[in-house]
């Protein structure tokens, strides 16, 4: 390689616009501005907080987020329609550094099949759309949608024609995650070879992970000359996701002799982030993720255990504080007291108020009760359903099932609407279905059930019962997590969990609601 100085990489995150397009992942305007914060605090660049001509919801969010941002560049994306460009100048122009990021599709197929537009059309549309940007902010990023399918000759010259209109940023990403790592390092070098005022911008990578190569084409795009990345916590994305923030970050810092860049991110604030926006979006991190997964640090195999005792290098890389992880274990059971349970809390990278303190603890002396060992993930889970559920307006009070061989099975259950308690009783083809007929009964609604799936949190016959549950209505599709050592009682919040959602973003969920 080469490069033989630390060039600095700019981080881009998009987890509250393209993370949240993954299907089921949709956070609440709470939820959103909570993690653009930490995303703020933990030093990511630029924060892609929504696509503001989407919904009034969006905007308001891009706004707000705009509004509190202390350090981040905030941007909001745009078609190269006039109203999209100008919805989102509106919603970034409360920023410090607003930034409008304009994108249309540059490959034949996009061109012929999506636009239906000839290529000289769409570069027309390319120039008019960053000129009408670059009037309203000074921070214009374009991107070639599919340009990684698009050819070397069209794509140079459209990179040339937007960067003289304005264009500060050029973003080149592989949409459907067809390229490798190879072909993305060859394409940024020629096309910054070939562009005369290529000098001109920063040039910036995207990438899916269709093919799992996301971080991989990442860095090759940086090594390219490239010196943005666009990516997400946890790799949250369309279909199998983005490139993963922890990721490319720690591996340009665990191996900087093959990758001499920074970037500005707090690497220690990683697992906090991580669990944040699993808890916000319902979206559990697999056990083996890199860097955050549950597993990360974790050995169980005798020789491998072995080995650590003797020197922890001779399995791990990277020291797991490095990335907020504690090696420290505290035991945790119904005589730990509250200082110790915020100690646990805080060694777990989780800072709560007083008020959600004292909410968390009764909720762990009520699980420490009912368990003989509380695990950290046992916590964990209290903490997302915590999260999940602080704005719910339709909470679970108490439920009673009657089930057996004998039928009916029967559900009584008792809800707490915006405060008013309710009850009803529901017959169902098991405890399960009569939960969820409780629940209908209590608010009527046409949500279809997408996804119903179960598993233990810990291990043992006192485990917490973990439940997602996917609802689909009104051609949205919401996901939530409910724990509880109690598999129906977690069913039932799953479901609420769920169901809170889309009362929240359904007008006419909505309308029906409040009409009981």
């Amino acid at each position: 390689m080469s490069t033989t100085t630390r060039d600095r990489v700019v981080i881009f995150d998009t987890t509250l616009r393209d993370g949240e397009q993954c299907p089921g992942a949709t956070m609440t305007f709470e939820e959103k501005l909570a993690v653009a914060d930490l995303l703020d605090e933990m030093g990511v660049d630029i924060i892609e907080a929504g696509y503001p001509a989407a919904s009034n919801g969006d905007f308001e969010a891009v706004a707000e987020i705009a509004r509190r941002s202390k350090r981040a560049v905030i941007a909001g994306l745009a078609r190269t329609a006039a109203n999209d460009i100008d919805r989102a100048g509106e919603a970034v122009r409360f920023a410090k550094r607003p930034r409008i990021h304009t994108f249309v599709s540059t490959s034949p197929v996009h061109m012929k099949y999506k636009l239906q537009k000839s290529a000289d059309e769409v570069l027309a549309m390319s120039i008019a759309s960053v000129t009408r940007a670059r009037n309203l902010v000074d921070d214009v990023e374009w991107s070639a949608e599919d340009g990684t399918r698009t050819e070397i000759d069209y794509l140079c010259r459209c990179v040339e024609a937007v960067i003289k209109a304005g264009a500060t940023t050029i973003n080149i990403p592989d949409t459907v995650g067809y390229t490798t790592p190879d072909e993305y390092r060859a394409l940024f070098r020629t096309v910054r070879e070939r562009v005369p005022n290529s000098d001109k911008a920063v040039f910036s990578v995207h990438c899916h992970n269709d093919l799992g190569m996301a971080v991989a084409n990442s860095l090759a795009g940086i090594e390219g000359g490239a010196r943005q990345i666009e990516c997400t916590i946890n790799g949250i994305g369309e279909r199998a996701g983005n490139a993963a923030l922890e990721e490319v970050v720690m591996a340009m810092r665990v191996r900087s002799d093959v990758f001499p860049y920074e970037t500005g991110i707090e690497a220690t604030m990683l697992t906090r982030a991580s669990k944040m926006v699993a808890g916000a979006t319902s979206f559990p991190v697999q056990y083996n993720k890199a860097i955050v997964g549950r597993n990360a640090f974790a050995h169980e195999s005798g020789i491998h255990q072995d080995g650590m005792l003797k020197h922890t290098q001779t399995y791990e890389i990277m020291e797991p504080s490095s990335v907020g992880v504690s090696k420290t274990s505290l035991v945790m059971g119904k005589h730990s007291g509250r200082a110790a349970f915020r100690s646990k809390l805080e060694e777990m990278g989780h800072k709560v108020s007083d008020n959600q303190l004292q909410d968390l603890f009764i909720r762990f002396k009520d699980l420490a009760d009912r368990k003989k060992t509380v695990y950290d993930e046992d916590i964990e889970a209290l903490v997302d359903e915590n999260i999940a559920t602080a704005h719910d307006r339709v909470r679970l009070v108490s439920l009673t099932v009657i089930a057996g061989t004998r039928g009916p099975q029967r559900a009584t259950m008792r809800l707490a609407i915006e405060g008013r308690q309710v009850t009803e009783e529901a017959d169902g083809n098991g405890p399960v279905d009569a939960t969820f007929n409780a629940i209908k009964a209590l608010v009527p609604h046409e949500a279809a059930l997408e996804l119903y799936q179960v598993h233990a949190v810990t291990e043992g016959t006192d485990a917490q019962a973990e439940v997602t549950v996917r609802l689909g209505a009104e051609g949205r599709s919401v996901t939530a997590r409910g724990a509880d050592p109690d598999t129906l009682v977690a069913s039932a919040k799953a479901y609420l969990g769920a169901l809170n959602k889309l009362l929240a973003g359904s007008r006419r969920l909505h309308a029906q609601y409040a009409a009981e």
